[in-house]
């Protein structure tokens, strides 16, 4: 565990770098939407959208590091959760630094700490289309506003955006803290256990995988408006896919989902999966001692 704990330092080692590619993507793509807003030359706006999917790219591989440095961090404080709970039973019983996947509530830990980032993700990927919907509708109603002779409201537009990045992620928080407390208290130790070992493992796949196809995602539909994607009609004749074509609205369509998916519930599956286990092992020696209400093996 030790050697576990010095090689998540030595990947949070490389987080400047991280950090730095990881911003290359949204600087270059806020400037695509200035010099769109300021009416300059659309070819700005296609130079900015070939550094934007670079940066896309690029983002991927700092976040994967991020991520895996993150799998490292939970897998040693998992271990650090498993001693306090060996040192606060009576070791006599069974061999707590163990994780017997094949005791009952250990395995339907595993099962209920798999679904958890499937829930998490979930619940950001909808707090993220509900906040936009209503940023829609703001847009819409000061267009009208605007067509009249007014000025544009951007506060209001700010305040959706911040006051809904704060409500909707009181359920995901929830849902990382209360978990593995209740199912401690509950079940016993033995169900946190299981919780966060099939956290993790889920964790980190579904991590890797929003990362990945986000940017794979947001990358096409750049791909289909810089004129490159060509595919044959009906009478077999090579056609150039331009905007308003139902392939570049599929496109936009999977560019919606692909933005969340790597910018909101991967990213957020590294908190999951630590804070998780931070928790459960501040309160480790309260869910070894007075945890498993339905245990009664303790």
């Amino acid at each position: 565990m030790y050697g576990i704990a010095l090689a998540a330092i030595g990947m949070l080692g490389c987080l400047p770098i991280a950090l730095a590619i990881d911003g290359y993507g949204p600087i270059s793509d806020n400037a695509g939407g200035i010099a769109e807003m300021c009416n300059l030359d659309e070819g700005i706006r296609e130079i900015t959208d070939e550094l934007d999917a670079a940066g896309n790219t690029t983002a991927a591989i700092g976040k994967g590091f991020a991520i895996g440095s993150a799998c490292l961090v939970a897998l040693a404080l998992f271990g650090a959760f498993i001693t306090r709970v060996a040192d606060s039973v009576d070791n006599t019983k069974v061999d707590v630094y163990s994780v017997n996947i094949l005791e009952p509530f250990t395995f339907a830990g595993l099962l209920v700490g798999a679904m958890l980032p499937y829930a998490f993700s979930a619940l950001t990927m909808s707090a993220v289309g509900e906040a936009a919907q209503a940023m829609i509708h703001e847009i819409r109603r000061q267009a009208g506003h605007i067509k009249a002779g007014g000025e544009p409201d951007h506060e209001t537009c700010i305040a959706i955006s911040t006051n809904a990045s704060l409500k909707k992620m009181i359920a995901p928080g929830a849902l990382v803290i209360i978990s593995p407390l209740l199912g401690g208290y509950i079940f016993g130790y033995q169900m946190t256990s299981g919780l966060l070992a099939g956290s993790i493992v889920s964790g980190i796949q579904i991590a890797f995988s929003a990362s990945n196809s986000g940017g794979a995602w947001d990358n096409a539909k750049k791909y289909v408006e810089a004129g490159k994607l060509q595919m044959r009609n009906k009478e077999g004749e090579m056609v150039t896919i331009k905007k308003g074509m139902k392939e570049h609205e599929a496109a936009v369509v999977g560019d919606t989902v692909g933005d969340p998916l790597k910018d909101t519930s991967g990213p957020a599956i590294n908190i999951l999966i630590k804070l998780s286990a931070i928790t459960s092992l501040v309160f480790g020696g309260f869910i070894a001692q007075y945890g498993g209400l339905l245990n009664s093996s303790d």
